[in-house]
């Protein structure tokens, strides 16, 4: 069973945390302050932690850092109420693999649980490579470009995440907020149409048929739909 490290010095939101992700058929053990989170994230017996930053006796970055400083590669998605772009840049290049602001939704967080759990596990079975392939579109990883058929495309930031996120899930719906959630993060208006808006700007390049609308679900990537030649 997936163990999660749940560092949270709230007794409120962990027990909240630690009901919904034991809900989702996870192992949780949650703690207090960032010594006991340290020690416990050292064992190696956790998959995955989650962090607030604002602990008593060691504060998340400190646990981060010596985390990162060991070698430890358990991923890391920061909690905190701590919301400037200068705490959110601190915590990324400090080595966390998410960061999230509180209040939040738990089907966001669950959403980033599961994203990070899976690339883990491509890290660690050794099937993480420089590609991304579904059906004729192609992605490269290291120099970000997409190739379709036997066209080739530059792509935004933006763009990049969001095909990405749909090559790592073939065939399976993606839902606004599931995308909303992988490609903008922290920064993001739920009501927002931005996803709607990427996605017609992806179609010009992929082809239309390719990313299928899932009315009142979401998206679906299919990448063996080829009814058109994508345009420039």
């Amino acid at each position: 069973m997936t163990s999660i490290l749940v560092a949270e010095d709230e007794a409120l939101i962990a027990a909240f945390i630690e009901k919904g992700l034991r809900a989702e058929g996870y192992s949780v053990s949650t703690v207090e302050d960032g010594v006991t989170a340290l020690q416990h994230a050292q064992t190696g017996e956790f998959d995955l932690l989650i962090l607030d930053l604002g602990l008593p006796a060691l504060d998340g970055l400190g646990v981060l850092s010596e985390l990162r400083g060991s070698g430890s590669r358990i991923p890391i998605i920061i909690l905190t109420a701590r919301r400037t772009v200068r705490d959110t840049i601190t915590g990324l290049e400090g080595g966390a693999n998410d960061y999230m602001v509180k209040p939040f939704h738990f089907a966001e967080l669950l959403t980033r649980v599961r994203v990070r759990l899976r690339e883990a596990e491509d890290h660690e079975h050794g099937s993480h490579t420089d590609m991304l392939t579904a059906g004729d579109v192609c992605l490269d990883l290291r120099t970000r470009r997409v190739r379709v058929l036997h066209e080739s495309f530059d792509l935004t930031a933006r763009e990049f995440t969001m095909i990405e996120t749909f090559l790592r899930h073939p065939g399976q719906v993606l839902s606004r907020e599931q995308l909303l959630a992988s490609v903008w993060g922290y920064d993001f208006d739920p009501q927002s149409n931005i996803v709607d808006v990427y996605v017609r700007t992806l179609r010009k390049k992929l082809g239309a048929s390719r990313i299928i609308t899932v009315r009142g679900m979401g998206y679906r990537f299919d990448g063996s739909q080829a009814d058109r030649v994508p345009n420039a």
